[in-house]
């Protein structure tokens, strides 16, 4: 099937760059057209809009910022619902709200007739590059078995949650859970350091612990060194809180600590520090690793 990725940041470049290497032929398009441009090298064709992609392709893949990002992408004035006749699937790889998941796809079935997968994933810039990224999908199990082997190629896991929506919810599970442990690490680091023990050992000495985990591993060193790379920002794990917010708050759910860790998040971007790397959250509760 012919194959358009639109967003092209942090995520979007290396899984566009895995289906280049396993042979697909991609149709890409950014709003920044800069950022396309390693990848056209690469062998990636360009679209002037996502209509233009929508007329030649099957399946579009979305991996934007936000829901006005995906909203524009799909719905705007040059967006995909504007073809007819191609376009068959939409997977949606964007963190954005169930509610708007679902008002989207609804519409875009109403002006194409294609399907909506919601599917964002878990495992970052890394896992993308690796193609180790987890997936969980809402939607039509149909449309998830045409669109399998494409994402495949950048995913070790495809979970199928439930209808279009499920795959959001799932997300915002994954980020509640991802977030209140990196603000339990970064707490667990300044009190180490706050009472004259070496930080960086932590994660050696509470490995195979109960208190041991992949994101322990990871971010210690990433926390107590520092880094110039930037896997994930302050401000995007902020969305995604907000999000979680807004779900619990319609839904009745008591969440006391997630609404903790996102007073962090928010106090980081207060600081001036939301577009660096998420390690950099220790920062707020007064660790700096560069001493």
């Amino acid at each position: 099937m012919k194959i358009g990725f639109c967003g092209l940041g942090l995520m979007g470049q290396p899984m566009v760059r895995r289906l280049l290497q396993a042979g697909h032929q991609v149709r890409v398009w950014n709003r920044s057209a800069d950022k396309a441009r390693e990848l056209v090298q690469a062998g990636a064709l360009w679209c002037d809009s996502p209509a233009a992609m929508a007329g030649e392709c099957e399946i579009v893949m979305l991996c934007v910022f936000d829901a006005q990002a995906v909203h524009d992408v799909v719905l705007g004035e040059q967006g995909l619902a504007q073809a007819r006749g191609t376009l068959r699937i939409v997977v949606d790889h964007s963190s954005i709200a169930p509610r708007a998941t679902r008002e989207m796809a609804a519409s875009l079935q109403e002006h194409c007739g294609a399907q909506w997968l919601d599917a964002p994933v878990s495992g970052g810039v890394g896992g993308a590059e690796q193609g180790t990224l987890a997936i969980m999908v809402g939607g039509c199990a149909q449309a998830l078995e045409q669109v399998r082997p494409v994402l495949s190629v950048y995913s070790q896991r495809v979970t199928l949650m439930g209808p279009v929506g499920a795959g959001q919810v799932t997300k915002l599970c994954n980020q509640t859970i991802v977030a209140t442990t990196l603000t339990a690490i970064a707490e667990a680091l300044s009190l180490a350091r706050d009472n004259d023990v070496d930080a960086a050992l932590l994660s050696q000495a509470l490995g195979g612990g109960w208190a041991d985990s992949v994101l322990l591993q990871l971010f210690v060193p990433r926390m107590t060194q520092g880094t110039e790379q930037v896997k994930a920002t302050i401000d995007t794990m902020l969305k995604d809180l907000d999000t979680v917010a807004d779900l619990a708050r319609s839904s009745y759910t008591t969440m006391p600590v997630a609404h903790a860790a996102q007073q962090t998040y928010r106090a980081g971007h207060r600081l001036g520090i939301g577009a660096r790397d998420v390690a950099e959250i220790v920062k707020v509760l007064g660790y700096n690793f560069n001493k």
